[in-house]
């Protein structure tokens, strides 16, 4: 789980440290991922929608795709299909993957890179393992994130950034011990790279064994741990790998890993997030979030009918990777 990291993280800014007044964030729930198979059968950790948490405003749903180790041929990635009322966000750990669109957006992303696709007013698109991962194999290890759109903003025209883990904010723990990488949004004064419709805060960070994260979180956003690997605490409950805690009102959020840590880093690898709670009704038909059943079936018709763009002519005629 490479992502992006540093030599020396004591030369990062750092994360102040909540004054000992700030009202703490209680966990409220902790919910673990359900397994299951999406695009052409590769399987995904699911902590939402779920029968543990069916909603997490402003969010739609988060996918953790991986840590796989994929043997020649056998990577699968998602074909084309239509989107519409939301984004979605893409994020690489391991490995590499490549999109396109028929807006003629896409590209290449890899190891600590974010593909944020605004599906707005509709949209085709492919996710797929990278060609030389496919023919060799290898390691693929992701996470999408579904970002829901308000009413207003659900036929926004769709729109594509793509960003370097390059540009990704660095910034440490107010100790040194944890890594905190920046995606999107406000985190303790520092801001990620992502422009967002919908306001939202977005980080992944790396604990080292015993070390503890406490940072200010924006009182009006909801917030969410989700441990990637590794073990420890969300606020004062026990959190593992695949599971996702839900925190309760307050100023500040508390992380801290186990001083043992079986992972491939050797730290606690968790992404924060939350954002403005946008209170529309959500309604979802597959790819399509919408605010009512009416919406939903135009967006099927609208689907049909070619009106969300068509597929590159380069891409109709299918071929095995590799030939």
């Amino acid at each position: 789980m490479p992502a992006v990291t540093v030599d020396n993280i004591l030369v990062l800014p750092r994360l102040p440290r909540p004054e000992s007044d700030a009202r703490q964030r209680p966990v409220v729930s902790v919910v673990s991922a359900d397994r299951q198979r999406e695009g052409a059968g590769f399987e995904v950790r699911r902590p939402f929608p779920s029968l543990g948490l069916r909603a997490a405003d402003p969010f739609v749903l988060l996918d953790q795709m991986g840590p796989v180790a994929y043997e020649p041929y056998e990577a699968k990635g998602a074909p084309w299909h239509p989107h519409r009322g939301f984004e979605t966000v893409t994020y690489m750990l391991d490995g590499t993957m490549v999109h396109h669109d028929s807006n003629g957006g896409g590209g290449t992303i890899s190891e600590g890179d974010t593909q944020w696709m605004t599906a707005g007013s509709g949209i085709l698109h492919d996710e797929l393992p990278a060609e030389e991962l496919v023919v060799s194999g290898g390691l693929f290890h992701g996470v999408q994130l579904w970002v829901n759109l308000p009413r207003a903003l659900k036929m926004t025209p769709p729109r594509y950034q793509d960003l370097r883990a390059s540009e990704l904010t660095l910034v440490s723990s107010h100790d040194g011990g944890a890594l905190v990488r920046v995606i999107a949004g406000e985190l303790g004064g520092f801001t990620g790279p992502g422009s967002t419709y919908t306001p939202i805060s977005y980080a992944h960070a790396s604990l080292s064994p015993g070390a503890r994260l406490e940072t200010l979180w924006p009182q009006e956003f909801s917030a969410l741990a989700y441990v990637l690997s590794g073990s420890g605490h969300a606020g004062d409950r026990p959190v593992r790998e695949g599971q996702l805690a839900v925190f309760g009102h307050g100023e500040a959020i508390t992380v801290t890993a186990d001083d043992h840590q079986d992972t491939p880093t050797g730290d606690l690898e968790i992404l924060l997030l939350g954002g403005r709670p946008i209170r529309e009704p959500v309604v979802q038909y597959g790819p399509f979030v919408m605010n009512s059943r009416a919406e939903i079936i135009e967006a099927m018709e609208d689907f049909e009918a070619g009106r969300m763009g068509h597929v590159p002519a380069e891409h109709l005629t299918g071929r095995r990777l590799g030939e």
